[in-house]
């Protein structure tokens, strides 16, 4: 069932996330539980994002011009956004330079 949010004029009312695209996520429920990524895009309506590496699918294309046997395409799916959380500067894990200590 879609929720539609509507304001006193009758317009439906733009909604507000608590990730926006370019933030580095993680997943914290369902089965790509664990994952980070980029968020790539935002999708308002069925209250989904896509975040780069997570949730693969395949897609098959068919035959051609360009590709004359067809071939299968893998790209992000979705993930609903109550899964995801933001990263924050102190949950990133430190890189291996700024780790070690100079001696």
């Amino acid at each position: 069932m879609k929720q539609k949010f509507h304001t006193k004029r009758g317009e439906v009312a733009k909604q507000k996330f608590h990730i926006k695209r370019g933030d580095t996520v993680t997943v914290i429920a369902g089965s790509h539980k664990g994952k980070q990524g980029k968020v790539l895009e935002i999708r308002a309506a069925k209250q989904r994002a896509v975040v780069e590496g997570v949730a693969m699918i395949k897609r098959h294309e068919r035959k051609s011009q360009a590709n004359p046997q067809g071939r299968i395409v893998e790209r992000e799916g979705s993930v609903h956004v109550s899964n995801l959380k933001v990263v924050t500067a102190a949950e990133k894990p430190a890189s291996k330079k700024a780790g070690k200590a100079q001696s």
